[in-house]
């Protein structure tokens, strides 16, 4: 997939849940099915998955190499990415990363400025996506909690179905 049509994608997936988040009843923000994240930590749980992607993402790309090492196998698609994922939830039923598990449920006043910042932090990386080069897009790699090292290209993708995944869990059961 080309950096622009995943940044075009990040786009419409945080669009669909930031749009869907605004007009979800106020008084459903703090709820959620038994046993389950209410509305806003799903929220806040996609706030924690984009803020490190973006600040990494700013970091100077020789770190990349050192901290993580390079890319030495073929690209995957976006189909089997989404595949991989979902094989590896069903097989982690009970995994939740360290920074959103015990997650505070915040309140209907932290709504506006979480909902904001999903906001902008999708746009910073949209703007990253169409600005890293090809080249590191497919060689440098990120530790996914889950999935283990990915290509920086690969975790984008993999970032657009995430929020899908959160938008349509929150569609279909809040």
């Amino acid at each position: 997939m080309h950096k622009d049509e995943i940044a075009d994608l990040l786009e419409q997936k945080y669009h669909a849940l930031i749009t869907w988040l605004q007009v979800q009843d106020n008084e459903k923000w703090t709820q959620g099915p038994e046993g389950k994240w209410t509305t806003s930590q799903q929220a806040l749980h996609l706030l924690q998955s984009i803020k490190p992607l973006n600040d990494i993402l700013s970091m100077p790309r020789f770190f990349f190499k050192y901290a993580f090492g390079k890319n030495t196998r073929d690209l995957h698609d976006y189909d089997t990415i989404i595949k991989d994922y979902q094989k590896i939830l069903k097989e982690s039923k009970d995994y939740t990363f360290k920074s959103s598990k015990n997650m505070k449920v915040p309140k209907l006043k932290d709504k506006t400025y979480i909902l904001n910042r999903l906001q902008v932090e999708s746009k910073k990386l949209q703007y990253k996506t169409r600005r890293i080069s090809d080249k590191n897009l497919d060689t440098l790699v990120l530790p996914h909690p889950l999935m283990g090292k990915m290509p920086i290209r690969e975790i984008l993708m993999w970032t657009a179905y995430h929020v899908e995944h959160h938008t349509k869990t929150l569609q279909k059961y809040y």
